[in-house]
């Protein structure tokens, strides 16, 4: 069956880094947000919590990526210590991951805030970016609110990684320009998460998502087989 993507999403995905390597060797690690606002369900009462839709994206795209490349999970938000230090490496790329990340997610319930530089950060570390190649695919819904930066580290995973892609897929990301914690949003762009200056720093691609099927294709682009890294 042939999956027609939305407008707005083909576009985004069209635009993809001239040095994208179009692979399957590299492994990949999720980076996905757990925090308290994901069990927010926005303006419409009727739709369910961003958490719900996230996990039926997660059941329809894992199954076939995890077929054919090795995958990791990280998780951020939730947990007993510090707001902004629940970071939980959930496990390193493994074979047959599917179900372990499916699970995971099923019984996340979100929590804490939104550490994404130290998240992305530790995801790179997992797969010791600086030596071999990896891709790190981050899903969020929103911003930096544990004071990081994610401009400048995405310069420097850049400049000290061999071959490491991040890709941002902002699912109902919102923008917020007034947070303390936030300290670099105001200074990157009036229209787009500054999770995106993870992606434009390490050539990877940042997608904008609002929907399940959004999601879902977003999850198969940027972890399936057609853009898994880069070449220099």
């Amino acid at each position: 069956m042939i999956r027609l993507l939305p407008a707005t999403l083909s576009f985004a995905l069209a635009a993809v880094p001239a040095h994208a390597t179009y692979d399957c060797a590299a492994d990949a690690m999720v980076v996905f947000d757990g925090s308290a606002s994901m069990s927010e369900i926005g303006w419409d009462s009727t739709v369910e919590p961003r958490i719900g839709e996230a996990r039926a994206a997660m059941r329809r795209a894992m199954p076939d990526i995890a077929e054919r490349r090795r995958l990791g999970l990280l998780v951020y938000g939730p947990g007993y210590r510090g707001a902004c230090e629940n970071i939980s490496l959930r496990f390193p790329p493994v074979v047959d991951a599917a179900p372990r990340i499916i699970d995971a997610i099923d019984t996340l319930t979100p929590g804490g805030m939104t550490p994404l530089a130290e998240s992305v950060v530790a995801a790179a570390e997992v797969m010791d970016y600086r030596n071999r190649p990896a891709v790190v695919v981050l899903v969020t819904d929103g911003n930096e609110t544990c004071g990081g930066t994610p401009c400048a580290t995405g310069a420097a995973l850049e400049a000290a990684g061999w071959n490491l892609t991040v890709h941002v897929i902002g699912f109902k990301a919102d923008v917020e320009f007034f947070s303390w914690d936030n300290p670099e949003q105001r200074a990157f762009a009036k229209d787009a998460t500054v999770a995106r200056c993870l992606a434009d720093q390490t050539g990877g691609m940042f997608v904008s998502t609002d929907t399940v099927d959004e999601l879902t294709a977003a999850l198969e682009r940027t972890l399936g087989c057609t853009v898994i890294g880069r070449v220099d």
